[in-house]
């Protein structure tokens, strides 16, 4: 019993000990205390503050405490100078967001697409935003999209106070809102854009997360630059990645780099951490100067080619590329295009505006950075032209090319718009649209119609204003029973005559002079109708269901334009 005593004295004893020599010199313990600005920054800190740790450690038992003192005396006055100049910044960054941050409350609602005549039930959502020059407010396109009132909130106000939206973008996510209330505008201060931060450069996120009611600052560096896909809009722009954490809420706030914005937050990772993503000052200012220039958003150019890589060796033989050439080559253009005239498919672009493009479809951004030619592409302004260097059939040629935005065949999104539809006979005709695809849910990709997925991502269109015209749904009655299964395919044809659009389609139906009615539909089916009984059965389907018009509001104006105009020319004719 004696000697299990003494043992267990002794080996408290060693605990001891061993204790106090891992509180000097742990180096978990030590690197907690450091600031995240300065020792976690760069490689070079890491390094700098784990050379000590380690030597203080191998010499734990032998060094004198005077000198380990000394040496971690050293490090608290170095780790004090970092944080000071890390809460220098923050409070700069702070001070700036005071009189420039506002949260914005938006009351929206969106509409529905299987039922194109009534919205979905309104929803409340916040957002963020700052203020700029001239007495505007930026902020997110997705913050005010299908918005049907908006208020504003200035920091340190109980105060709401109502904005319009001036102007918005929904590929580029941002909006530009305006408030006439000259209360508001008092004591605000206007926030400056910058340009584009370097990698490892620290940006501070201001904004009103989740989660609370107050202003939130949090901090992160810039991972990469490149071009991302723009959730709200679907488009492929640049995009700067940080590490600071973007939560709802925080959308529209800027990314502020010294005392100026360095990008605007707007999304980030899902089911990634600490992933975010700021929309970087060439795009805003691209937005901003479209704006200013027609009073309207004016969108992002596109040449309207597709290309691939030309980094194989043996497809840069074939197509008679020198060891010094580079570029890629044009495998689609779309016809509504002003390269359609001009280039040809299988062409190998070899620069864009006197820059080189690499095998790889990138051109230099900054020093040992680089970027897809697109980002230069988008950046030009509508019907603004490019010299474009081509290689074909061995020989190299340099054309002029207008760009301008250019509008898919089947639009990616339709906010702030209600959608069209017509109603005949109990069919319920739309043009399709990826928000009606959206419609069948999340995983729409997999669940919607596979024709009409695949026609959504990848058809061009052939004809101005041109719209694939779908039978959404059958809406029952006498008159078309039989034909329900005949829902969700494109009409191609009405009497023979090919059909344009959705108003091309409603013109043909209203102005039918014949007997019987005939509407050619994919897969070779066919929808027939004695013309006046399927009249006369329209306006019966639409008070059993409630439906206020057969048609919808844009067409309905289309309508009675059209009548309008044949009424005077009626008129003339008979004088």
């Amino acid at each position: 019993m004696l000697l299990r005593s003494i043992r267990t004295v002794e080996h408290l004893r060693r605990i001891s000990a061993s204790s106090v020599s891992a509180y000097l010199t742990s180096p978990s313990l030590v690197s907690r205390a450091l600031p995240t600005d300065s020792a976690l920054s760069s490689p070079i800190s890491r390094l700098y503050y784990s050379n000590p740790l380690n030597e203080n450690h191998r010499h734990t038992t032998t060094s004198s405490p005077v000198s380990s003192r000394w040496r971690i005396s050293i490090r608290h006055m170095s780790r004090r100078r970092n944080a000071a100049k890390g809460s220098a910044a923050y409070s700069s960054a702070v001070d700036l967001a005071m009189d420039s941050v506002v949260k914005i409350f938006t009351v929206s609602t969106s509409p529905s697409y299987f039922l194109p005549w009534q919205n979905k039930s309104q929803r409340e959502s916040m957002g963020s935003g700052f203020v700029i020059s001239g007495r505007r407010i930026i902020t997110n396109a997705h913050v005010v999209a299908d918005h049907s009132f908006v208020l504003v909130r200035k920091h340190g106000s109980p105060i709401k106070h109502r904005a319009k939206v001036e102007a918005i973008g929904h590929e580029c996510d941002l909006a530009v809102l305006v408030i006439d209330s000259e209360v508001f505008w008092e004591g605000m201060n206007s926030l400056e854009l910058g340009d584009i931060p370097l990698l490892r450069e620290e940006v501070f996120v201001v904004g009103y997360p989740q989660g609370g009611d107050n202003i939130s600052v949090t901090k992160g560096v810039v991972s990469r630059v490149e071009p991302t896909q723009y959730v709200h809009g679907a488009t492929q722009l640049m995009a700067i990645q940080i590490d600071a954490a973007i939560n709802p809420g925080n959308s529209g706030g800027p990314a502020i780099m010294g005392n100026k914005v360095a990008g605007v937050a707007f999304q980030n990772l899902a089911g990634g951490e600490n992933i975010g993503y700021i929309i970087p000052t060439p795009v805003i200012k691209h937005f901003i100067n479209g704006v200013e220039e027609s009073g309207k958003y004016t969108g992002f150019c596109s040449m309207g080619v597709s290309c691939q890589p030309m980094e194989n060796a043996q497809i840069r033989s074939i197509y008679q590329m020198s060891s010094e050439m580079t570029g890629v080559l044009i495998s689609k253009i779309n016809p509504l295009s002003d390269a359609h005239k001009i280039l040809n498919k299988e062409d190998v672009i070899l620069a864009f505006d006197g820059v080189p493009i690499g095998n790889d479809g990138t051109v230099p951004l900054r020093k040992k950075e680089r970027i897809t030619f697109d980002h230069m592409v988008s950046m030009k302004k509508p019907n603004e032209t490019a010299l474009v260097k081509v290689l074909r059939e061995g020989k190299e040629h340099e054309f002029c090319i207008t760009l301008r935005p250019l509008q898919p065949l089947v639009p990616v999104h339709q906010f702030d718009q209600l959608p069209s539809y017509y109603i005949f006979a109990g069919f319920v005709f739309v043009p399709l649209t990826q928000p009606y695809l959206h419609e069948y849910g999340e995983d729409w990709y997999n669940t919607c119609p596979r024709r009409l997925c695949e026609r959504a991502l990848r058809d061009l269109p052939e004809k101005s204003n041109q719209q694939l015209v779908i039978i959404s749904q059958v809406l029952m009655d006498d008159i078309n029973t039989g034909f329900e299964r005949l829902a969700e395919l494109q009409v191609k044809k009405v009497n023979g005559v090919e059909v344009d659009n959705l108003r091309h389609l409603c013109q043909l139906i209203e102005n039918c002079d014949t007997e019987n009615l005939k509407l050619d539909l994919d897969d070779g089916r066919v929808l027939a109708l004695k013309y006046q009984d399927a009249r006369l059965a329209t306006s019966l389907i639409l008070k059993r269901h409630r439906i206020a018009s057969a048609m919808s509001s844009d067409l309905l104006i289309e309508q009675n334009n059209l009548a309008t105009e044949l009424a005077a020319s009626c008129s003339t004719a008979v004088v």
